[in-house]
């Protein structure tokens, strides 16, 4: 069996947030030691109120940042590169490699990731899964998880596991708040 470490948290609506439409994101992570992240999305709030962009081809797409998508920031403590990995309802994904803070930003070669989504009374799930770079798949990383919510009337939140001062920056290393440990085959 596959040795997988899972961690459960909640992300924190960015106090500049628009309000009233999202009550929680959870959030689940596992890690296995073959490089391959599964994470769940959990949004608990007013679905029917929520944009979600209608199924597209899953493929890499710019700019999804600018509608409801959830995101995954992943680099290691020992320097300021990073990679960025963003998820629509869509089933469109977007990846890039930055050399620091907002600097050297490529587009980051990989496998296309596995997104599964689901809304009922209440509750939208999304589930990712995906294979972290060859940089990262042996090594302790730190990891931020964050969400972009937009509602129909235009309205935007920004939820992150942390928040720096200041307007929302899920690049910012405070945002880096989970620690993913490296998993060995032992």
């Amino acid at each position: 069996m596959a040795n997988i470490s899972m961690t459960e948290t909640v992300l924190q609506c960015h106090p500049l947030s628009e309000k009233g439409f999202v009550d929680a994101i959870a959030v689940q992570v596992a890690r296995a030691e073959d490089g391959v992240v599964h994470i769940k999305y959990t949004l608990h709030g007013l679905i029917d109120e929520i944009h979600l962009p209608k199924a597209a081809q899953p493929e890499r797409t710019d700019g999804l940042w600018k509608d409801t998508c959830f995101e995954l920031f992943c680099g290691s403590a020992d320097d300021g590169s990073y990679v960025e990995f963003n998820f629509a309802p869509s089933g469109q994904w977007a990846a890039y490699a930055f050399t620091g803070y907002r600097e050297g930003m490529t587009e980051l070669a990989c496998a296309p990731p596995h997104i599964n989504c689901k809304a009922g009374e209440g509750i939208f799930e999304m589930t990712v899964t995906m294979d972290l770079p060859e940089s990262l798949r042996t090594v302790d990383a730190m990891a931020g998880l964050s969400a972009v919510i937009a509602d129909k009337h235009g309205r935007i939140a920004y939820w992150a596991l942390a928040h720096p001062p200041g307007n929302a920056d899920f690049h910012h290393k405070d945002c880096f708040a989970l620690q993913l440990e490296a998993r060995s085959a032992a």
